[in-house]
């Protein structure tokens, strides 16, 4: 029997499956690197992807640049072209090759100025510089606006221009300074602090136009950054295009991405604030309406309230009543008459039933006495009414706000005692007499007395 050999098992690899593992372990194993290197090879196909080689005197490596980061380019690459990229090592498996993903690239002159801005960056954050707790607010209605910049760059057009549209109440005050070049960072800070010093706006706007990372070297100054931090005044950072960081941007109270950003951030739209002035105007005048609606009701119903306590509105209830009180007298006098008409009426037929003579006469008697007693009971059911009518009309003549006098009656006194004649039959004929009326007194003499009938 023959003897088997026990052989370790083997784990073969397809390419596919090789590459994939090399993928994995190179795409997790490094950070983003900065390369600097030579540009060759330069292809640009139809898909907006650059590919190129990246060399120096002893090796070389392929890359790619993908659609979404060439376009933020801000220069045209070229082969011969000195270059440093931050780049992400990653393996491209359709040829089994090691390749760098580019994510940044710029001419190879701007490295030490991107190492001098990244420290400074580092340094001045770790100093507090840039902590929100020190951003002041911008005002919501700026009357003065200051702008730092050149007069004659783009930047200032684009600002002013929107600035027109949208608000164009704001005064705007030019501070100019040159925005590149060797003392351009000193000249800026300089005026930043005169700007602060004059106090004539609101806030201020440092601002310029895009540029490479040389250009825009005088806005990444250490000097300018502390001026911009000891700034009493809100200061807005317009610097460059959108993409475009600089350390003045960091140290401001707020940056803008453009400087027509930055015009849109400062300045309130007129149309949108017509428009919230018109709503507050019709709300205003609604609540006017409303409230001129109340006041008119209140005073409707204090009038009405005035009228019914006005003397006059009292006396003419009282008028009523009395009118009242004789409507209902004399339908009750008039219904008692009728009741005892109708009643002798009854006696009188029974009477005339009874045919004895005997009974005939003191029927008679009987009735003369009944009738004498019914005429007598109706003379004292009138008398007592009018003294009742009468008792009422005193006291309304009593109450009444009117002068007695200026009801055309007068006030009789004998002459010169001045005594009060209140019966005709006290006076003798040739007696003098003093009548006072409502306006002024005569003095009489009496002819003749007439008691009364």
């Amino acid at each position: 029997m023959p003897l088997l050999s026990h052989q370790p098992s083997r784990d073969i690899y397809n390419i596919s499956r090789l590459n994939s593992e090399v993928k994995a372990v190179l795409d997790g194993s490094f950070p983003l690197l900065w390369v600097e290197g030579e540009i060759s090879n330069l292809a640009h196909p139809a898909s907006g992807h650059i590919y190129f080689t990246l060399k120096d005197a002893h090796s070389q490596v392929r890359c790619a640049m993908f659609r979404m980061r060439r376009i933020k380019l801000r220069f045209q690459p070229e082969n011969g072209m000195q270059v440093l990229v931050r780049a992400r090592v990653g393996f491209y498996e359709n040829r089994g090759e090691f390749q760098l993903g580019i994510e940044h690239m710029e001419p190879a002159g701007e490295g030490a100025l991107r190492q001098a801005y990244e420290e400074l960056k580092q340094r001045l954050g770790a100093e507090g510089l840039f902590d929100p707790a020190h951003k002041r607010p911008l005002p919501s209605f700026p009357r003065r606006i200051g702008v730092i910049t050149s007069p004659v760059g783009a930047a200032i057009h684009d600002l002013l221009t929107v600035l027109q549209r949208r608000f164009p109440s704001a005064a705007i005050i030019v501070y100019p300074v040159p925005v590149q070049g060797m003392d351009a960072a000193a000249k800026i800070a300089e005026m930043i602090r005169l700007a602060d010093q004059r106090a004539e706006c609101d806030l201020l706007v440092l601002t310029r136009g895009g540029g490479s990372l040389e250009d825009l070297a005088a806005f990444n100054d250490e000097g300018l950054a502390r001026a911009i931090h000891a700034a009493s005044l809100p200061i807005i950072s317009a610097v460059g295009h959108e993409i475009d960081f600089t350390i003045a941007d960091f140290v401001a109270d707020q940056r803008a991405a453009t400087p027509s950003a930055a015009a849109e951030l400062i300045s309130p739209d007129q149309t949108t604030l017509q428009q919230q002035l018109s709503q507050l105007y019709d709300r205003l005048a609604t609540s006017l309406h409303r409230q001129s609606i109340h006041y008119q009701t209140t005073l409707w119903h204090l009038h009405q309230r005035l009228m019914q306590q006005h003397p006059a509105a009292r006396l003419e209830q009282w008028q009523q009543r009395v009118d009242e009180l004789t409507r209902r007298l004399t339908q009750r006098s008039q219904t008692q008459h009728r009741q005892f008409r109708e009643r002798l009426n009854q006696l009188t037929a029974r009477l005339r039933m009874l045919t004895p003579t005997h009974r005939l006469a003191q029927f008679k008697l009987q009735y003369a006495s009944l009738n004498r007693r019914l005429q007598q009971q109706i003379h004292h059911q009138l008398n007592h009414a009018q003294q009742q009518l009468s008792h009422i009309s005193q006291h309304l003549h009593a109450i009444s706000p009117l002068a007695t006098l200026g009801r055309g009656y007068a006030i009789v006194q004998q002459h010169p005692s001045g005594k009060i004649i209140r019966c005709a039959t006290t006076i003798k004929p040739g007696t003098q007499i003093k009548a006072t009326l409502a306006e002024g007194a005569l003095l009489c003499q009496v002819q003749e007395v007439k008691p009364d009938s």
